[in-house]
């Protein structure tokens, strides 16, 4: 666990992430993090887009649903 410290940042409110939770994070100055909302009520931190691999899921069906058709407008 890492404790963070809510920071007033000109008109807003902020955290500053420890090194450590950058370098795990696997993020730099200006890439963007996600905040969701779990479903016991917490919430989680994550430089990736949680619904991205949803609609990415949703792609491939289609794609594998209509190849023969995809293929052909692809020539």
């Amino acid at each position: 666990m890492v404790e963070l410290k809510v920071r007033k940042i000109g008109n807003s409110l902020g955290v500053v992430l420890p090194k450590e939770v950058v370098s795990r994070l696997n993020t730099r100055d200006g890439e963007q993090l996600y905040l969701s909302e779990t479903p016991d009520g917490g919430y989680r931190l994550v430089p990736f887009d949680p619904e991205f691999e949803n609609k990415m899921s949703k792609a491939e069906d289609i794609m594998h649903r209509y190849r023969d058709t995809l293929h052909v407008l692809a020539k």
